[in-house]
């Protein structure tokens, strides 16, 4: 019974803190364009994740 004194507390500043980072979240726009990250893996050019050894052997 007396942990829960002690474990309460921190939940609750546990929860607190996580409330105040996902509004912090927003209101600095992390969520404001959530579209093009995914697109940006699926289509960027092949070219450009090649190493450099790579693109020599090519020339």
């Amino acid at each position: 019974m007396e942990s829960l004194y002690f474990l309460i507390p921190i939940a609750m500043v546990f929860v607190v803190l996580a409330i105040k980072l996902f509004f912090w979240a927003v209101n600095t726009g992390q969520y404001d364009d959530l579209e093009t990250e995914g697109r940006r893996i699926l289509f960027e050019d092949d070219a450009q994740k090649q190493p450099i050894a790579d693109v020599d052997r090519e020339k």
